[in-house]
């Protein structure tokens, strides 16, 4: 549960940038999304290859249980939460700074 604890926290706490300061991370799903699917398809491909091949493994005990192939959820939820944070952050960064794309 604390994996799921921490990575709320990290949504709870880049939340403040999106309402706030309007970065509009989460207006802009679709460009959100083009910016995800990089990362999801390497990283989740990098965990399920390392995973079948006995690189490493998930305690069953430190997880929640739920299972999505060979990843528990929380490691899938991992790659959506931290970009978002990211993506949050630097938008957040640029708005301050003034910085335009």
């Amino acid at each position: 549960m604390t994996y799921l604890l921490v990575l709320a926290g990290c949504v709870l706490g880049t939340l403040p940038l999106e309402l706030f300061l309007g970065v509009r991370v989460y207006r802009q799903w679709r460009r959100l999304l083009l910016t995800l699917a990089p990362v999801l398809a390497v990283f989740m491909t990098w965990d399920v290859l390392a995973v079948r091949a006995g690189h490493w493994h998930y305690d069953p005990r430190q997880t929640i249980g739920i299972m999505l192939g060979n990843l528990p959820l929380e490691e899938l939820l991992f790659f959506l939460v931290i970009p978002i944070c990211s993506v949050l952050a630097l938008e957040a960064v640029r708005r301050v700074r003034g910085w335009e794309v």
